[in-house]
């Protein structure tokens, strides 16, 4: 049987993807999943761009808000949470949306990554960090046979958890997708994206943000937790701790750690030749809803 259809929306941040969702599920009797590893907390919102009620103009949104912050979540958490949740819209006779930009989170999904049940090892976990990431990648290569690219040979946490798994004696499976999906891409030109990436920085501070951040630590959130939560938090943490002393100086650190994380969003996704790509030079829309109504057999809603 074909399998269900879902239709993702991915790409940069700070390039209108939250909108879009928002817009396509409007014509299409859609409501939208999340894929966002840290809007799934709550409380986290000015920081991660959580879209607000009116943002979402009436359209369902799935999987924000499901843990409080401290508590650890995963990329197998959130896969579990975003099947039940396209599962349940599919179930309502509506069409899912999938929309997010964290790479990893989105692959989950679309790609039907497969899970093992092995839980970290303290010992062992001592002794491969005591390691360099490139010993970790070597061992990782050693173990498996396999060469890593495009950032993920770099990637630490998920050497540890490889070689973790791999020590308990789990077994890399191949991928098994649930669904059928079309995949649609948002970003612009380098220049303009560092410019909305500067204007939308700038809104959220003003907005609120760094106040955000003050608040959550009055309320328990750990410092290591937002810490580990990178950009926004992180720098923001670091400005309200003295580490960065100015306002002139949070902005300018945090808006060039942004734009790069831009780009490494950009080499993750271009990894995957079955992103249209949609032409941001003019609107996107138009694009956008007419491949949807093709992908799904239906009249254009434009």
């Amino acid at each position: 049987m074909p399998l269900p259809k879902l239709i993702v929306v991915l790409g940069t941040t700070a390039c209108g993807k939250s909108g879009l969702g928002v817009e396509l599920a409007r014509r299409f009797d859609g409501e939208i999943v999340s894929a966002d590893s840290r809007q799934v907390y709550r409380g986290l919102d000015l920081g991660t761009g959580k879209v607000t009620q009116a943002e979402r103009m009436g359209v369902a949104h799935h999987m924000l808000d499901v843990v409080d912050p401290n508590q650890s979540y995963s990329v197998a958490d959130f896969q579990r949470g975003a099947y039940d949740a396209i599962d349940a819209i599919r179930a309502r006779g509506r069409t899912p949306f999938l929309v997010g930009g964290t790479g990893l989170y989105v692959r989950a999904v679309t790609e039907g990554f497969t899970f093992t049940d092995a839980r970290p090892d303290p010992a062992l976990r001592a002794q491969l960090e005591r390691r360099t990431t490139a010993e970790l990648y070597a061992l990782y290569q050693a173990r498996t046979g396999k060469t890593l690219a495009g950032g993920e040979e770099k990637n630490r946490h998920r050497l540890l958890r490889a070689l973790e798994k791999l020590s308990a004696g789990a077994v890399e499976t191949p991928p098994c997708p649930r669904y059928d999906c079309l995949l649609l891409g948002m970003t612009f030109p380098r220049e303009l994206l560092c410019r909305r990436i500067d204007e939308r920085l700038q809104r959220r501070i003003d907005d609120g943000m760094i106040e955000e951040v003050a608040n959550l630590r009055a309320n328990g959130a750990r410092d290591l937790f937002l810490e580990g939560l990178g950009l926004e938090y992180r720098y923001i943490l670091w400005y309200l701790t003295g580490r960065i002393p100015t306002l002139d100086a949070l902005q300018d650190e945090l808006g060039r750690a942004i734009k790069r994380f831009a780009k490494r969003q950009m080499v993750w996704f271009k990894k995957d030749r079955d992103v249209l790509w949609l032409d941001t030079a003019v609107d996107p829309l138009p694009q956008a809803v007419a491949a949807t109504a093709e992908f799904l057999g239906r009249p254009s809603q434009f």
